[in-house]
C-alpha cells in the first residue's frame, strides 16, 4: 500500500486533484497501476492539458547529506546553486566564487534552504 501523496507523485498530479477525484488515503500498487494504465476521464484530461512547461513535482536533494523529498515547485523559487537541509551549516557547502553574492532562501520543501550564488553582471 502507498499513500495518496505518493500516488499523486507517481501519477504526476497535484495532491488536491488526487483527493478531489476520490483516490483513497492508501491505495495498492495494483490499483495505482490500473489507474495509470487506464486513466479515468479526469486523469486523461489532466494529462492532455499539461503543457510541460512547469513540472507538477520536483525532487529536492540535499547537496550535503543526500536527503531527498518530492515537493510542488513554487513560482517564486529562484534557480538554486545548492540545496541543503535547514540544520546544516553554510560552511558545509563549497565556497562561492570570489565575486559571487550568496544568499539563502528559506522555506523550500519541508526542510530545505536554497542557496543562490549570483555573479555580478
Amino acid at each position: 500500500m502507498i499513500t495518496r501523496r505518493d500516488a499523486a507523485i507517481r501519477l504526476d498530479i497535484p495532491l488536491e486533484m488526487a483527493q478531489r477525484n476520490g483516490i483513497p488515503t492508501r491505495i495498492s500498487e495494483a490499483e495505482l497501476d490500473e489507474l495509470d494504465a487506464n486513466p479515468p476521464a479526469w486523469l486523461a484530461q489532466s494529462r492532455a492539458n499539461r503543457t510541460g512547461k512547469k513540472p507538477v513535482w520536483v525532487q529536492l536533494t540535499c547537496d550535503i547529506c543526500g536527503y531527498t523529498e518530492a515537493a510542488r515547485p513554487k513560482k517564486w523559487w529562484p534557480e538554486f546553486t545548492y540545496l541543503s537541509c535547514d540544520y546544516h551549516l553554510a560552511a558545509d557547502l563549497p565556497l562561492p566564487a570570489p565575486t559571487a553574492n550568496r544568499h539563502e532562501v528559506d522555506g523550500i520543501g519541508s526542510r530545505f534552504v536554497g542557496i543562490v550564488d549570483e555573479l555580478p553582471g
